[in-house]
């Protein structure tokens, strides 16, 4: 049997550090209490397991208050706390090519029932906002700005900083799905008003958890009210963090596993894991940048991407009419020779070299409309910390063999 490669970390990172698995055994053969619901040593070390977790994102992100870090589900739930919490009828709000679907459709939810107006600010064939175009869209009702950190499907990292000075006093909403635990991110140096992050990527943490930091001094409704385990007596949602954004009774066993995954980022460091992670999205590049047969989307430097690359298996010019596009990836002209569709590409690398990635649209319709992959998608290959030099000369060697198909059928 082959060596099974994963390769679809920007879906959920595995394998997980050792400590992540062993962090929830722990949790629920000794501890397995609730926190903050009662008095007794287990709920009190379960307790203490939770905001020692939530000092360490605090760190991770140097956000100054450590009860500014609200525990959720997923990114998608941050997000949406965000949106349906900040939003009200007769705004406006900022998107950009590159969201995923979790910002896409509540905005478009609350604009289909009338109570805000969306703007899309647009990207380039790299994935690379336009932050002039951005700055245009701006009005007086503008009340959000939302901002993919890093694309889930092309890998591409945009410039908070420049996003932020653009849109001054809107508040800035930052999903960093992809790119928490993988580059370093200071909230208060960004000037992010909320970062929107999940537990089971580069965090290392298991599914089912995320988080969300919230500025100080920024309005925002809870998604859910109910039980925190304070101020019982009181029959109104509590006003402190970070109950006001927490009721009941959260993934306990996977903040434990997610404490411990953070904790491995931290000793880890993110520069080190970055730099590892880019030493193999370089030799992938550098595997395929000049083959025949496919193309590759993105900016394809390192410095300006996360280590996410998509592909096509085509050849979208007669050869000889080849240019560089400038790592954009674009085809000039629709496809007119036989190509290997991704379903099919992803099909051929499970079945044959056991390698694992992910096919499709990656819930980001806009995305691949801006980078000219709609409607059939790409496939992408995403790398993580505990991938090997070896496992990505493999999956080369792969793809390689993939695109031959293409030119020697185009060859008869």
């Amino acid at each position: 049997m082959k060596r099974q490669i994963y390769m679809d970390n920007a879906a959920t990172s595995f394998p997980k550090p050792p400590g992540v698995v062993e962090a929830m055994v722990h949790f629920m053969t000794d501890i397995g209490a609730n926190p903050g619901r009662s008095r007794h040593d287990r709920s009190l070390e379960a307790s203490e397991m939770v905001e020692a977790a939530r000092a360490d994102l605090a760190a991770l992100f140097n956000a100054p208050d450590p009860t500014r870090i609200v525990f959720t589900l997923n990114a998608t739930e941050s997000l949406n706390t965000v949106i349906y919490g900040v939003l009200n009828r007769g705004d406006h709000v900022i998107i950009t090519q590159m969201e995923h679907n979790s910002v896409i459709r509540p905005v478009r939810h609350l604009e289909g029932a009338g109570t805000i107006s969306v703007s899309v600010a647009p990207c380039d064939r790299m994935g690379l906002l336009d932050v002039d175009a951005l700055k245009k869209l701006i009005r007086k009702d503008t009340a959000l700005v939302a901002l993919n950190h890093a694309s889930n499907v092309c890998g591409t990292v945009q410039d908070v900083a420049a996003v932020r000075e653009a849109t001054q006093g809107i508040p800035l909403l930052v999903d960093a799905a992809q790119t928490a635990g993988v580059l370093p991110i200071d909230v208060q140096a960004l000037g992010i008003d909320f970062l929107a992050f999940t537990g089971h990527k580069a965090l290392y943490g298991p599914q089912g958890t995320g988080g969300l930091y919230v500025r100080q001094g920024i309005p925002i409704r809870p998604l859910k009210r109910g039980g925190t385990g304070s101020v019982s007596e009181r029959e109104e949602q509590p006003d402190f963090y970070p109950d006001y954004l927490e009721s009941g009774t959260r993934n306990n066993v996977g903040i434990a596993g997610l404490a411990a995954g953070v904790r491995f980022v931290l000793d880890t460091g993110v520069e080190t894991i970055r730099q590892h992670e880019m030493e193999l999205f370089s030799t992938l590049i550098d595997g395929l940048i000049d083959l025949p047969g496919m193309t590759l989307y993105g900016p394809l430097k390192p410095e300006t991407q996360v280590a996410i690359l998509s592909v096509t298996f085509d050849a979208a010019l007669p050869e000889g009419l080849r240019v560089s596009f400038g790592g954009c990836g674009g085809r000039a002209v629709p496809a007119t020779f036989e190509s290997v569709h991704p379903q099919e590409a992803g099909i051929i690398l499970q079945e044959q070299y056991e390698i694992c990635v992910r096919v499709g649209l990656h819930c980001a319709p806009l995305a691949h409309r801006a980078l000219g992959t709609f409607p059939d998608g790409t496939v992408r290959f995403s790398l993580g910390y505990f991938n090997t030099m070896e496992e990505v000369q493999i999956a080369i060697r792969a793809i390689r063999k993939i695109a031959e198909k293409i030119e020697t059928s185009n060859d008869k």
